[in-house]
């Protein structure tokens, strides 16, 4: 069985299972002998007493702050069952990390502090344990020993963390009094504490049922890790089975496509097996060949999973920079990855209360269900049905920091009945009746840098040279279709949205299209090339240093900046992402807008898209 234990700062964690690893007489004795040095060095259980916490505090900055920075996963067996247990950080800052130990688990030890109670942490955890698909809880109530083993303060912290935790649908939540650092109800029932009629903690952690059988008995599911093609003669789909099971001649299907297959061969390590359960790791052949790439989910072809490109989904928010809806993140579930974006934040989770509250975006640590659209429909099962089909991770674009874990609930059909109509009349051809290759100039830089005074010169020569054009400027279009939007990071990161939509249609109307935006953020840049075929999107970066931006200030917007008339101003406070790899970089200090302008049609010229 596998669990974990979590709950707020110096709540006991580490020491419980130290306890644990040490009364399971599982430590040698040269470890006992450097826990017994260490105790001295670094422990804070007082003289001649052996910290237990210090068994799991590998890292030398959680020995020397006495607290748990990373997950520490130790394994201890008795006579009635194995235990993988994973040792969770406390600290607010590291919440992603308690998530991660939370996501295999089968069970959570919620510890809580008999002098403190129940804290905001202790909810937090409790929370994203449930989220996390964990269906039994523990509430450790530890430092017994130091409340005077009293059982009125056990009985009341019970009843209030119970006020939270009952709503929350755990299959069951067990309260035990104990004391890590002396062993009290851990192994054996407590003589300070003989009002508790309950078990020890490790008969209860004995005697709970583990959800492997209840995985086995789940429709099948293998996420398809390597397509195996050693040579021509054969070509088998590998991967771990995280449901149910099959045998050979089992009718199978490949979710994204739909195609179905019977099983011929079910390959491991150890030659070829009749069947695979949950948990083995094998590789399939098919009696024919269907569409089947690494990413895939092999199924029951008479229980399939969901396959969308919009979902609603519980996130838990990781990172220090906040959840804008309409960014383009990317999206990881099993070996699927596209680009998706949160389209709306339905509501955000009052950790305190567990209510649902409004927001416009998550910060750090925050949880909110979203409505979410990939690029491309993925495979998947809502979560409560199957935790391996039903997660996912989000990662930022430019830095692959892990910004999010989400939890899919269901897939979205609102916009099943709508269809890409084709038409008779496409792209091409009315590119070819204005004899010219469409494509987006795309104009990026600080105010007052010169985006807009090259874009209009670069339209004039293609309008002269009798290109069809069209121009999109910041500051125009803020006077109609952007309108309603202001100047925070979401709103810019929408505004940036629609016109790579408005660009894109008018791309598919065959024009040359100049846009002219600050667009500081370079996730957004991206998003809107990524709306375009390859080739069609040109980024110029119009480069000019603050100072030179500053003098020039044609709108008298830095004035207003530095006298605080104006917030969220580009450059002055508020950041800007330049560019890595334009296609082109006009440095506007040392060129004339003439001869930048001159540079551009000469770009468009290398790039064959106009003669």
């Amino acid at each position: 069985m596998r669990f974990i234990t979590c709950g707020s700062v110096d709540d006991g964690k580490s020491t419980l299972i130290g306890r644990l690893l040490y009364d399971s007489k599982l430590l040698f004795e040269d470890q006992i002998a450097t826990l017994e040095r260490d105790s001295k060095k670094h422990g804070t259980t007082g003289e001649n007493t052996m910290d237990f916490a210090l068994l799991l505090d590998g890292l030398e900055a959680e020995r020397e702050q006495g607290i748990t920075i990373d997950v520490a996963y130790r394994f201890f067996n008795t006579e009635k069952r194995k235990f993988v247990v994973a040792d969770t950080p406390g600290h607010e800052q590291y919440t992603r990390n308690m998530a991660t130990g939370a996501s295999t688990a089968d069970l959570a030890i919620i510890l809580v502090d008999a002098r403190k109670g129940v804290l905001t942490q202790t909810r937090r955890h409790t929370y994203i344990a449930n989220m996390m698909g964990i269906r039994h809880a523990v509430l450790a109530v530890n430092k017994m020993d130091m409340a005077g083993y009293s059982r009125s303060r056990f009985h009341e912290i019970v009843s209030d963390y119970l006020r939270i935790a009952e709503t929350l649908g755990f299959d069951t939540i067990t309260p035990i009094p104990i004391s890590a650092l002396h062993g009290d109800n851990i192994f054996a029932p407590s003589e300070a504490m003989s009002w508790h009629d309950g078990p020890t903690l490790l008969a209860h952690l004995e005697s709970v049922e583990t959800a492997t059988e209840e995985v086995a008995n789940r429709p099948f599911r293998m996420p398809v890790q390597w397509v195996n093609r050693p040579n021509l003669d054969f070509r088998g789909f590998s991967g771990a089975v995280t449901s149910g099971r099959i045998t050979a001649g089992d009718e199978i299907v490949a979710a994204l496509s739909g195609k179905t297959a019977n099983i011929a061969r079910i390959v491991t390590a150890d030659g070829d097996q009749s069947e695979a359960v949950a948990g083995d790791a094998v590789t399939i052949v098919l009696d024919r060949d269907i569409d089947v790439s690494r990413g895939d989910i092999l199924a029951d072809a008479k229980a399939r999973p969901e396959v969308s490109g919009q979902f609603a989904a519980e996130l838990l928010w990781m990172a220090e920079e906040e959840m804008l809806p309409g960014r383009s993140y990317l999206l990881k579930a099993g070996g699927q990855v596209t680009p998706a974006s949160v389209t709306t934040l339905k509501h955000k989770l009052n950790v305190n209360t567990f209510e649902k509250e409004p927001g416009t975006s998550l910060r750090l640590n925050e949880i909110g269900v979203c409505t979410l659209a990939t690029s491309r429909a993925i495979a998947f099962d809502p979560y409560a049905d199957q935790r391996d089909t039903g997660s996912f991770i989000l990662v930022d674009r430019f830095t692959n920091q892990t910004v999010a874990a989400g939890m899919i609930e269901f897939g979205l059909r609102r916009a099943s009945n709508v269809h890409t109509h084709a038409m008779d009349v496409d792209q091409t051809r009315r590119a070819a009746m204005k004899g010219q290759k469409p494509c987006v100039l795309w104009f990026t830089g600080l105010s007052g840098a010169g985006k807009s005074t090259i874009a209009n010169l670069v339209e004039r020569k293609l309008a002269e040279g009798g290109r069809h054009t069209y121009s999109l400027d910041g500051d125009n279009v803020r006077h109609g279709l952007n309108r309603d939007l202001g100047f925070t990071d979401a709103d810019r990161v929408e505004n940036i949205r629609r016109i790579g939509e408005v660009a894109r249609l008018f791309v598919d109307a065959g024009l040359i299209v100049t846009c002219s935006f600050i667009s500081p953020f370079r996730a957004e840049r991206a998003m809107v090339r990524e709306m375009l075929e390859a080739g069609r999107f040109i980024e110029v970066f119009v480069d000019a240093p603050l100072e030179l931006c500053m003098q020039r200030d044609p709108k008298g917007l830095y004035k207003k900046a530095q006298a605080g008339e104006i917030k969220n101003f580009t450059g002055f406070d508020s950041p800007y992402e330049a560019p890595e790899t334009p296609e082109l970089h006009l440095r506007t200090g040392e060129m004339s807008a003439e001869e930048a302008a001159e540079q551009v049609i000469d770009q468009l010229i290398r790039q064959r898209l106009i003669g």
